[in-house]
């Protein structure tokens, strides 16, 4: 049996998804007792190969927004916030000169910059021209004045899009096509710091697959006994990306440094905590950034107001979506096709959300797909701090291996050839005999 019958049978298979893996599982075993060995590689792509990014809800849902490297960092800031976009894809000036459809492409999209971004380094630098300030003076109202300000900033008001480069501030753009699938997603999610994986078609970025919209993916496969001995397994068993290094700020903290906290620690969220309790009381996240233009007094004495003052005045409790059922119709198509600055899915601020280290991956994955967050904190019986599962950390344990077949991937990968019978040997699968 070669690898060409192997996906053969995939594709002429007309069962459900769960019965397609169950069927690529048996293929290969038969495979490994076979005197042939194939690649590791390539065999175990067969397990994901399947699954196409057509095949995901969403991905047409809307135009995209782009930004051009030459956009004042001012205006693309206001564009984003105006059209309700998190984020964008960074194109370079067309030239006039006509070129080949392949080269006009790889020339034309240079990176990935999201808004909270933008404003959380223009917040920065402007607090790094007078430190003292307790309160900004802003001309005009609302967001007007917050635009005005950053106007006045020279770093700012002088800055091109394509100048933060330079300061590591874009996520570099590595697309996949509608055809490709999610073994080729989950290579670069695993493999590189991405927010979300750019879907093209022809030359244009048509929209997005989410960190979310995956382990949505990865939980139809519930039931599964190759998913379900990794999914089922503890919290505490695996070794999460910020183990030992808590990332915090107390609630009686100023929100300006909440705000240095997201940007120097480059993380999604930061968790509040009560500096007599220890308690979590809440979170500020990159989506709640937003919030300081919706209302010019957070900007304005961000280096007043303290944290917990921040995420009380949350006001959107009213017009957060709490329906359950629609939450989960609607989940495929909000977490990919566009990006939502404004996402009503999200708990409030100070409702973040938790898991136990007792709690099993798949509860984590399924509580962070309810809620649409990046991240739970995890917290003991007392409701103190103790961790952090990000939707980064859910996905390395279902990551691929590396080009060098030698490398071991995660334990989805793991658990299937020790389900076939199989171990990797200098990049090849064996049949424990």
């Amino acid at each position: 049996m070669d690898l060409r019958h192997i996906e053969n049978i995939i594709k002429d298979s007309e069962s459900d998804s769960a019965q397609k893996k169950e069927t690529i599982i048996s293929t290969l075993q038969t495979k490994c007792h076979d005197d042939t060995a194939i690649d590791s590689g390539s065999a175990l792509q067969l397990f994901l190969d399947h699954i196409t990014i057509n095949s995901i809800p969403g991905i047409r849902n809307s135009s995209v927004l782009e930004l051009y490297s030459e956009d004042c960092l001012k205006e693309a800031i206001k564009l984003l916030y105006e059209k309700n976009v998190f984020g964008a894809p960074i194109t370079d000036a067309l030239e006039e000169e006509p070129k080949p459809e392949l080269e006009k492409f790889l020339d034309r999209y240079i990176g990935f910059i999201d808004f909270a971004t933008m404003v959380l380094w223009s917040i920065e630098e402007r607090d790094k021209l007078d430190p003292e300030i307790k309160h900004e003076v802003c001309e005009g109202i609302n967001t007007n004045g917050i635009f005005s300000m950053l106007e006045k900033i020279p770093s700012i008001g002088k800055t091109k899009v394509g100048e933060l480069a330079k300061s590591f501030l874009w996520d570099p753009f590595f697309p996949v096509h509608l055809n490709d699938t999610l073994f080729q997603v989950l290579l670069l999610l695993s493999k590189h710091q991405l927010q979300v994986v750019p879907v093209t078609e022809g030359s244009n970025v048509i929209g997005f697959v989410t960190k979310i919209a995956i382990v949505e993916l990865l939980l139809q496969s519930s039931g599964l006994d190759w998913f379900d001995r990794i999914s089922d397994k503890a919290l505490s068993e695996f070794r999460l990306e910020n183990d030992g290094r808590l990332v915090y700020v107390y609630g009686d903290q100023t929100l300006a440094e909440a705000l240095h906290c997201l940007r120097e620690n480059k993380v999604d969220g930061v968790p509040v905590i009560n500096r007599e309790t220890k308690t979590l009381i809440g979170n500020v996240r990159v989506h709640d950034i937003h919030l300081l233009l919706d209302n010019e007094k957070f900007f304005r004495d961000r280096r007043n107001i303290t944290v917990e003052e921040f995420i009380q005045s949350d006001t959107r409790k009213s017009e957060l979506t709490t329906d359950s059922t629609l939450t989960q119709n609607l989940g495929g198509l909000l977490s990919a096709g566009a990006l939502r600055l404004r996402n009503k899915f999200m708990p409030t601020m100070d409702s973040p959300v938790t898991n136990k280290k007792s709690d099993t991956l798949k509860q984590a994955m399924k509580t962070l797909v309810e809620s649409k967050n990046n991240c739970s904190y995890l917290v003991d019986e007392s409701r103190h701090f103790i961790g952090v599962v990000s939707l980064r950390d859910v996905i390395m344990q279902f990551a691929p291996p590396g080009i060098d077949s030698r490398i071991k991937g995660g334990g989805f990968f793991q658990s299937a050839l020790e389900q076939s019978g199989c171990h990797l040997n200098n990049g090849s699968i064996v049949h424990d005999r």
